[in-house]
């Protein structure tokens, strides 16, 4: 007997994706080189271990390879080599206890506290840890064939052969580098100049809430940063080490340069706009022309985004920036508060930002920006 108010059961169901068929497959055509790399790494992988070192049961060469190439695409180099140095080791690890101790529950809870203890004195850590333990649960788990030879030696060199092979895919069919820093540095741009437009329209009708909207975008912005800068570590890597890309090495380097003078530059952004919020909050008087200041700002950072390795646009907007940076300062009146001064400082900076960016020197930038 049911006692108060039944509840009605409701039916349980997976949330459905938004994608359209039509999203996919431009997905799955953006992943050709991923495609490209598994069915490279996978079969080679497998073909140099059964073929050449004349293994029976050969699964972790291309386990191996598919593990490097799906966990280690997107990581340095010296990551992939702990990757594969991790998942080396724990087959190693795995297949000495298994040969000493055997197969069980509590063997195999030895022996990933073994794996994971020799692993830690070695050196590894993060996904190189997490590979040499599950490594070694799997060869723990799996029985080999009767006449397979050494496990311990041959799972080992598989390991190895997997992991190289993935290694060597990932440096001969690498990802442009420079579309992908290209497609990060314009969109931080992009979006900086459309948190800057914004700004100089809250000064110019007074809407304090608009500053408000304008400070939380440009704080939402540092998880798009540090992919920005994530990828120039990467992009700088596969430049350097793959040679499919070493042609692309200074066009890349162009790109990089650029990072640390873009995240000063975010930084900047979310200091003018709370300043901008608290002048307006506190109903102070806005400069003149402070706000064609900021317009002028948000206008060189479009012109910077169109593409920023082509420097022979750059002199457009090095002036935008210079004169953006003289009407700021002009804009200060003897009526000027602690707040519209620090508009005006933040204007300044912003636009030595991206003269930094565009490649010029600190010297370069004080002479540009000294209206004394």
């Amino acid at each position: 007997m049911s006692t108060g108010r039944d509840v009605p059961l409701r039916r349980l169901r997976l949330p459905r994706s938004t994608d359209s068929l039509t999203d996919r497959l431009w997905v799955l055509r953006r992943r050709w080189r991923t495609l490209l790399r598994l069915s490279v790494g996978t079969g080679g992988s497998f073909f140099l271990a059964t073929t050449v070192l004349n293994h029976e049961q050969a699964f972790f060469a291309p386990i191996a390879a598919i593990i490097v190439l799906i966990a280690g695409a997107g990581l340095r180099g010296r990551t992939l080599f702990e990757l594969v140095l991790g998942v080396a080791i724990g087959v190693l690890m795995g297949e000495l206890l298994v040969l000493g101790i055997g197969r069980g529950a509590w063997q195999m809870a030895l022996i990933v506290v073994f794996t994971v203890v020799v692993s830690t004195l070695l050196g590894l850590k993060g996904l190189a840890l997490t590979q040499a333990a599950t490594s070694s649960v799997l060869l723990a788990a799996i029985v080999p064939a009767v006449g397979a030879g050494n496990p311990a030696i041959t799972r080992f060199l598989d390991a190895l052969v997997g992991g190289v092979v993935g290694l060597a895919a990932i440096l001969l069919i690498p990802r442009n580098p420079v579309r992908d820093i290209d497609r990060e540095v314009q969109s931080i741009l992009t979006r900086v100049a459309d948190i800057l437009g914004r700004i100089a329209q809250a000064l110019r009708t007074v809407d304090a809430d608009l500053a408000d909207q304008q400070l939380a975008a440009a704080r939402d912005m540092q998880p798009q940063v540090d992919v920005m800068t994530a990828t120039a570590a990467n992009v700088r890597e596969i430049a350097r080490m793959s040679p499919v890309r070493w042609s692309q090495r200074e066009h890349v380097q162009t790109y990089v340069a650029t990072v640390r003078d873009l995240d000063n530059a975010v930084r900047d952004t979310r200091v003018l706009a709370r300043k901008a919020s608290t002048l307006l909050r506190f109903r102070e008087p806005v400069p003149a022309d402070m706000e064609s200041a900021i317009d002028g700002l948000a206008r060189a950072f479009t012109i910077f985004a169109d593409d920023l390795s082509e420097r022979d646009d750059f002199e457009e907007a090095r002036t935008v920036l210079v004169e953006s940076a003289k009407l700021a300062t002009n804009a200060l009146t003897e009526t000027m508060t602690i707040n519209s001064a620090t508009i005006a400082a933040q204007v300044r900076s912003l636009a030595a930002d991206l003269l930094y960016a565009s490649g010029y020197t600190r010297d370069e930038v004080d002479r540009r920006l000294d209206f004394t």
